[in-house]
């Protein structure tokens, strides 16, 4: 497995961002980072909807878990990406 990181934020007309993209072989996964658990995820909604993404990973305070395509991953285990 092959990773690439893109350093790059991705903006929608300064209403959405996403804080950084993973390319994994031919995929552009979105990654979002958020500091605690309050983790409304607008701006990868509108992220998904225009690149539709394999899947899109969040990292936070919460647990492991997948909904509506966003993996969860707790800040503990980032190293896990």
């Amino acid at each position: 497995m092959h990773l690439n990181y893109i350093i790059a934020i991705w903006e929608s007309d300064n209403t959405a961002e996403v804080d950084f993209l993973i390319q994994k072989e031919n995929h552009v996964i979105p990654v979002e980072c958020k500091a605690g658990n309050h983790v409304k995820a607008k701006s990868m909604m509108v992220y998904m909807e225009k690149y539709a993404p394999a899947y899109a990973i969040r990292i936070s305070a919460r647990n492991f878990g997948m909904v509506q395509g966003i993996k969860s991953v707790p800040l503990y285990s980032v190293f896990c990406i």
